[in-house]
């Protein structure tokens, strides 16, 4: 179901899983945005600066490799651009509950695309 509305926008998807990794990339790229995918934090400022563009989502894993987490890496990413974000975790030690922390969606693994859909629609980010 690709959108022309969403042609152009940019969302970074962090995830060290390098089938999830995919697997969201492809799902966003299929409903029409530029994507930038990548395993850790460092490796998407780098996809970013070379982009040379702001994005207009992080969608991002909670627990990341090097002792980082995603709440980490969206704070990083936003103290050079105010982005909408979602955090993405199967990990137990993620904060509790879903809903909104410090401005970005928590979900929970495994997260369908219907769900994943909505959430995107929240942040303003996808077009119904």
């Amino acid at each position: 179901m690709k959108s022309l509305r969403n042609a152009g926008k940019l969302v970074v998807v962090i995830e060290d899983d390098r089938l999830v990794l995919e697997a969201t990339a492809g799902l966003l790229r299929s409903w029409g945005f530029t994507v930038v995918a990548a395993e850790t934090y460092d490796s998407a400022l780098v996809q970013l600066a070379e982009d040379g563009r702001r994005p207009d989502l992080i969608v991002c894993d909670y627990r990341l490799p090097e002792g980082a987490n995603g709440v980490q890496a969206i704070e990083g990413l936003r103290n050079a651009f105010e982005i909408p974000a979602l955090l993405i975790s199967g990990d137990a030690s993620s904060p509790a509950g879903e809903g909104v922390f410090n401005s970005y969606s928590l979900l929970h693994k495994p997260v369908n695309a219907a769900t994943f859909r909505a959430a995107l629609v929240d942040a303003s980010v996808l077009q119904r």
